[in-house]
């Protein structure tokens, strides 16, 4: 598996970016995952449901099948949130796995940076970004797409991917 990142402030368009990447990388063949970052509670059950029930009732894990798809919910309960290298054990084996948020974490990341977020670019700080996608012309040694341009970002993403290993190795 090979592993590579998203990240850029909030309103940058890294989700709206996977949702053109996911395709392209499927078209190509390729079997693609997603890990999400949130910093916040989020919830995917429905109060009410057996599933929700379970888990309020302080189930650890409940996972919820049907002949469509399985989720697993995993309750942390105060324990510590698992980091990156962890969640990737719990994937099951694809050809790429793509990462949206993880901003801090040391895995290669492409910066997705969009001039209208009036923010400033990370990779002057952060040596784990590789790349940049953007709306504007970056001028950086690293190898730089328009957001625009999905071969190009698929390209860039695809060569700076890491091993698995490599990522899992890392401290994060």
């Amino acid at each position: 598996m090979k592993v590579i990142g998203l990240a850029g402030w909030s309103g940058a368009g890294k989700t709206t970016l996977l949702a053109r990447l996911i395709p392209h990388f499927i078209a190509q063949g390729l079997r693609v995952s997603t890990i999400k970052h949130a910093h916040h509670a989020f919830d995917v059950d429905v109060p009410g449901k057996d599933s929700w029930v379970h888990r309020e009732a302080g189930a650890s894990e409940v996972l919820v099948s049907s002949s469509q798809r399985f989720a697993l919910m995993h309750e942390l309960r105060g324990a510590a949130e698992p980091k990156l290298p962890e969640l990737l054990t719990k994937l099951t084996p694809v050809d790429l796995v793509l990462v949206e948020g993880f901003k801090t974490d040391p895995h290669r990341k492409i910066e997705v940076h969009r001039a209208g977020n009036g923010k400033a670019l990370l990779f002057p700080n952060d040596p784990a970004i590789v790349g940049v996608a953007s709306d504007i012309d970056v001028i950086t040694d690293l190898p730089v797409a328009h957001l625009d341009d999905i071969q190009a970002i698929a390209n860039m993403m695809l060569a700076l991917a890491m091993d698995i290993d490599a990522v899992l190795a890392m401290e994060a």
